[in-house]
């Protein structure tokens, strides 16, 4: 092989420190490697050559001789891709081992997982959203056997180590050039295995049961909002924290009320005479009763704004609006007087024609457009 020198060999400066020596040494390994270039003799000569650089430059004490001396400072040393120093697989493992595991034996154990998040819809009646309540709440639940003590392995029993990994939750995979680590198909990354498993929690270590929680619902919520409970979730694996439960709230429609944030509106029927004359009606909020002044001549689909009979937000200030929409109802089942009397009501109407401006107007509306508009 030439003697090229190591530091233009992996492209680097000769101030270049041992990231940026590693980083060219990596860059060069991806592109020549014999594996991305099957019968590429070339390719597998600037491999062997990038590696034969990054052995003695990533060396501190080889590095130094190499920079006193050159090449003669490090012959016999020199490990490379044939040489009597590191070994190739350890130079690049060394590289590489972040992304695959390490060049090393072993490998670590599976890691204690968090556990799940879990999520429970919590149906409200609109009055209890508001005022906000206490709720008690069963859930299904996971918790350590009791009768093996979260072993898995029946009393009298014990845990043995996996037989296939040995004891370390992972194994090593060889693909061509590439040296592998993943789970052990055998243990699941436990490391260890059961051969006699408990009767009550078939070997899992783990037993189902409902809890009842209570939850305290803050006043003002509303759909969507969510209560977390901390620690309430699916248990961790390996010993690893358990996660969270949230309370997702929805608000159940109401006969009455329409919620609208922190407003509520309600539809109040007024009759013919109500709103003609005005008058006084009893309208209801969720704090009870309250008294409603109907103006003489209203019509209908009139706002009526009762303040701070609304909703206090659930974080904080002040209450919205109760707003009370009339709607004239048109009276049904008349009898013969009340429709006799109806009838003289309408001609005393149409006899003035100031009572209903709106119906004039709309009227005169018409006319003027089929007087201006020309049909085929």
């Amino acid at each position: 092989m030439a003697n090229r020198d190591y530091y233009e060999v992996l492209g680097v400066e000769k101030s270049a420190d041992a990231k940026e020596i590693k980083k060219a040494y990596r860059r060069l390994a991806m592109k020549f490697h014999p594996d991305r270039n099957p019968g590429d003799a070339k390719a597998e000569e600037q491999f062997k050559e990038a590696t034969e650089a990054y052995d003695v430059l990533a060396d501190d004490q080889k590095r130094s001789a190499y920079d006193q001396f050159g090449h003669a400072g490090v012959s016999g040393q020199g490990g490379g891709y044939g040489g009597q120093g590191a070994n190739f697989s350890d130079i690049f493992g060394d590289v590489f081992g972040d992304i695959f595991g390490g060049a090393g034996g072993g490998g670590a154990r599976s890691r204690a997982n968090r556990g799940s998040d879990l999520r429970y819809t919590l149906d409200l009646d609109l009055e209890d959203a508001v005022r906000g309540k206490t709720v008690k709440i069963k859930i299904p639940s996971q918790k350590e056997c009791g009768e093996c003590d979260g072993s898995g392995a029946e009393k009298g029993s014990k845990v043995e180590e996996c037989e296939t990994c040995h004891g370390a939750g992972q194994v090593r995979m060889q693909q061509g050039f590439f040296s592998i680590q993943q789970t052990c198909p055998r243990c699941r990354g436990k490391g260890k295995m059961v051969k006699n498993p408990c009767r009550r929690c078939h070997g899992s270590g783990i037993v189902e049961e409902d809890k009842t929680l209570s939850v305290k619902v803050p006043p003002g919520v509303d759909t969507g909002d969510r209560i977390r409970l901390a620690g309430e979730g699916e248990m961790g694996a390996n010993g690893g924290t358990p996660g969270d439960l949230y309370v997702q709230i929805a608000v159940k429609e109401h006969p009455l009320f329409a919620r609208d944030g922190q407003n509520l509106y309600c539809e109040v029927p007024i009759s013919f005479a109500d709103a003609a004359l005005g008058g006084e009606l009893e309208v209801p909020t969720l704090d009870g009763r309250v008294k409603l002044k109907i103006p003489p001549e209203t019509q209908t689909g009139r706002l009526f704004r009762l303040r701070g009979k609304g909703v206090a937000p659930v974080r904080g200030g002040a209450a919205g609006d109760l707003l009370c929409r009339v709607v004239l109802e048109t009276p049904v089942n008349l009898s013969k007087k009340q429709k006799e009397l109806m009838k003289e009501f309408q001609s005393s109407m149409e006899a003035g024609g100031k009572q209903a401006p709106k119906r004039e107007s709309w009227f005169q509306g018409v006319k003027s457009f089929f007087d201006s508009t020309k049909f085929s």
